[in-house]
């Protein structure tokens, strides 16, 4: 699933993103917008400033408290609304 959700990132972008390890998650750069994969045993979180803005989209993924998009293994992945969710962020 990361890989995936990393090529989608790096298709997605309107330049080349930065790739950079932050706090040892990570984190594709476009200038100071970035898009953060948080990886853990069930899921993956998704940090993008955008992703909030999709809820209606997303209606069958769980969403944080904080705006993050969480992908539970066994889910597809919703490339259409991500795509869309990666460009906006990293404009």
């Amino acid at each position: 699933m990361y890989h995936a959700l990393r090529t989608l990132i790096l298709d997605s972008a309107p330049a080349a993103p930065q790739e950079k390890l932050w706090a040892k998650l990570p984190s594709y750069y476009v200038g100071e917008a970035f898009v953060r994969l948080i990886p853990f045993k069930d899921h993956i979180n998704i940090e993008a400033s955008a992703a909030a803005a999709h809820r209606q989209e997303l209606a069958g993924y769980k969403m944080t408290p904080k705006g993050m998009l969480q992908i539970f293994l066994g889910q597809g992945i919703p490339g259409d609304a991500l795509r869309r969710i990666f460009e906006e962020t990293l404009h």
